[in-house]
C-alpha cells in the first residue's frame, strides 16, 4: 500500500472546496437571497400575528369578564322575574346558579361570614387561591371591583372582583359578599400558540416551495451564463466558431447575444490576421528568394553586375513596400476608424479625382456625367478607390484609348464609375479580379500587387456600399462604386482628424 501524497488535499478539505465552488455561485447567492428574503418576511408576519392574536384574546378574556359584572349588576338591580332580592346571599346563588361560563371561566360568590356559591361544573376552582381568599377578608361597603391576574390551578388566571352589598336586608344576615369571575389565561393563549406552530408548519413548508421554484426559476434564468462558461472554455485561437446559445429574451439572454457578436468580431479579427500573414509570407517569399538570389551570385569585382543587380535589388523592394503598405491597408479595412465620414460635395469629389488622375497616361479622357448631390463619405478613401480603378484601366489600355469618369445618383445611392475601352474582363474572372492577389487572364504579367481592387472592395463596404462590374471581352469594363448617400451609422471624425491613406496603385 502506498503512503498518502501529502499534497493532496484530504476528503474533508475536497468537500469544504466543493461547498465553497457551490455557494460561491449566482445561482446559490440568488437562492439564498430569495430564501433569506422569504423567511425573514414569514417570520416577521408570524411574530406580528402572534403578537396580535395575543391582544385579541387578552381583550377578549377582559370583555368576558366585564360581560359577567354587568350581568351581576343587572341581576342585583331588576331581581328575578320581577322579584328583587332581599339578601346578599340570595343574589349570589341567583347569579352563580344562572351564570352560564366560557370553557376557560370559572365564578365563585362569597358571602362575608356566611356560605360560598360556586357552579357545580366549572374547569377549576377560586375560592382556593389565596388571594381570592385575601380579596374576601378585606372586602368593605365602600370598596371598589379589583381586576388583576393571579395563580390559580389552571395557572395564569385573569379575575375580576367585585364586591356586593344590598340595602336593607334582613336583621341578623350579612350584609357584603364578593363575587369573583377568573378566566384562564393560559387556555386562551395555548390556541394563540396552537396557531403559531401551525403557521410555522405552513411557512415552513411554504418556504420549501419557494426554494424549489427558485431553484428551477434560476437554473432557467442563468441557462445562458452557463453555456457562457462552456463556450468560454471551449474557445480558442484556433477555433472561435463556438457560440452560446440564446434563450429568452431578456437581460441576461442579452448578455449571450452581445458575447457571441464579441466571438464574432473576434471570429473577424483573427482571420484577418490570419490572412495577413498567409498574404505577406506568400507574396513576399518570392522578390526575398529573388533579392538573396541576385546577392549570393553578385560578382562584388565586376561594377556593372554591382550596378545591375542594385537596379534589381531597390525595384524588389519598391515592390515590396507597396505589397506591404496594401496588405496593412486590407488588414485594416475592418477597423471602425478605417473612414473618417463627413458630408462631402458630390461633384468637388469627382472633380478633384479627375484632375489626379489625367497625368496617368496619355488617353482619351472624358467626364460622362456629374451629379450635384451632398454624399456622406470619406473623400480621401473614395478618391483612393477611384484612383485605383482608373490605374487599373490605364493599365489594361493603350495611348488613345477612352478612361472616362462619371458620377450620378440613383434612389438612395450615389453611383461612381469608370470605364475604359480596354480589353474587358470574361465572365468567369469578374469575381476573382477582387479577391487578394486575383487577376483576370489579360492581366498576366502586368506590373501590380493583385490587391487593387481588392482594396476598392474594401472601401466601398465600409462606406455600407458594393462594387458592381460590366464588361464583355473586347468591349472594355465599367467597374461602379454604389455608395449610400447616408450611411446607416455614421461615424463623425474626432476635431482635426485626417483619414490615413495607406498603400499605393496596385
Amino acid at each position: 500500500m502506498s503512503p498518502p501524497d501529502p499534497s493532496r488535499p484530504g476528503a474533508p478539505a475536497r468537500l469544504r472546496a466543493r461547498l465553497r465552488r457551490v455557494f460561491r455561485t449566482v445561482r446559490a447567492r440568488v437562492l439564498t437571497a430569495v430564501l433569506a428574503a422569504t423567511a425573514l418576511g414569514l417570520a416577521v408576519a408570524g411574530v406580528v400575528s402572534h403578537a396580535v392574536q395575543e391582544d385579541v384574546a387578552r381583550a377578549r378574556i377582559d370583555r368576558s369578564l366585564d360581560q359577567e359584572v354587568a350581568e351581576l349588576r343587572e341581576l342585583a338591580a331588576n331581581g328575578y322575574d320581577g322579584v328583587r332580592f332581599a339578601s346578599v346571599a340570595e343574589l349570589l346563588r341567583a347569579s352563580i346558579r344562572n351564570d352560564l361560563p366560557d370553557a376557560n371561566e370559572s365564578a365563585v360568590g362569597i358571602v362575608v361570614g356566611g356560605q360560598t356559591y360556586a357552579p357545580a361544573t366549572r374547569p377549576f376552582e377560586l375560592e382556593d387561591s389565596p388571594r381570592v381568599r385575601e380579596l374576601a377578608a378585606a372586602v368593605s361597603a365602600d370598596a371598589v371591583p379589583v381586576r388583576e391576574t393571579i395563580e390559580t390551578a389552571a395557572g395564569a388566571t385573569r379575575v375580576v372582583a367585585v364586591p356586593v352589598s344590598l340595602p336593607g336586608g334582613a336583621p341578623g344576615e350579612p350584609v357584603l359578599g364578593l363575587y369573583v369571575v377568573g378566566h384562564a389565561v393560559e387556555a386562551e393563549l395555548r390556541a394563540v400558540a396552537d396557531n403559531a406552530r401551525t403557521f410555522a408548519v405552513v411557512s415552513l413548508g411554504a418556504l420549501l416551495a419557494v426554494a424549489a421554484v427558485a431553484w428551477l426559476v434560476t437554473a432557467r434564468l442563468l441557462r445562458p451564463l452557463d453555456d457562457l462558461h462552456a463556450t468560454a472554455v471551449a474557445v480558442g485561437a484556433a477555433d472561435l466558431s463556438r457560440r452560446v446559445p440564446v434563450h429568452g429574451d431578456d437581460d441576461v439572454a442579452d448578455v449571450a447575444r452581445s458575447f457571441n457578436e464579441m466571438l464574432e468580431r473576434l471570429e473577424e479579427s483573427f482571420a484577418t490576421q490570419r490572412r495577413f500573414l498567409d498574404d505577406a509570407g506568400h507574396e513576399l517569399r518570392t522578390p526575398l528568394t529573388i533579392v538573396q538570389g541576385h546577392l549570393e551570385l553578385v560578382d562584388v569585382a565586376d561594377p556593372r553586375d554591382v550596378t545591375e543587380t542594385r537596379a534589381l535589388v531597390l525595384d524588389e523592394l519598391d515592390r515590396m513596400t507597396r505589397l506591404v503598405d496594401d496588405l496593412t491597408l486590407l488588414a485594416k479595412a475592418h477597423q471602425p476608424n478605417f473612414v473618417a465620414l463627413r458630408p462631402v460635395d458630390a461633384g468637388q469629389l469627382l472633380d478633384e479625382a479627375f484632375d489626379k488622375v489625367v497625368p496617368l497616361g496619355e488617353r482619351r479622357w472624358r467626364v460622362d456625367a456629374r451629379a450635384d448631390a451632398e454624399v456622406v463619405a470619406d473623400p480621401q478613401r473614395v478618391q483612393q478607390a477611384l484612383i485605383q480603378l482608373v490605374s487599373n484601366a490605364v493599365k489594361f489600355s493603350g495611348p488613345g484609348d477612352l478612361v472616362a469618369l462619371g458620377s450620378a445618383v440613383h434612389g438612395r445611392d450615389l453611383l461612381l464609375w469608370v470605364r475604359d475601352s480596354g480589353p474587358g474582363i470574361a465572365p468567369e474572372d469578374v469575381e476573382r479580379i477582387f479577391e487578394r492577389f486575383g487577376r483576370a487572364e489579360t492581366g498576366r504579367g502586368v506590373e501590380g500587387s493583385g490587391l487593387g481592387l481588392a482594396i476598392v472592395s474594401a472601401i466601398a463596404e465600409a462606406h455600407g456600399g458594393r462594387v458592381d462590374v460590366a464588361s464583355l471581352p473586347g468591349a472594355g469594363a465599367t467597374f461602379t462604386l454604389v455608395l449610400p448617400l447616408r450611411p446607416a451609422e455614421v461615424v463623425e471624425p474626432a476635431p482635426g482628424a485626417d483619414a490615413v491613406v495607406a498603400g499605393g496603385a496596385a
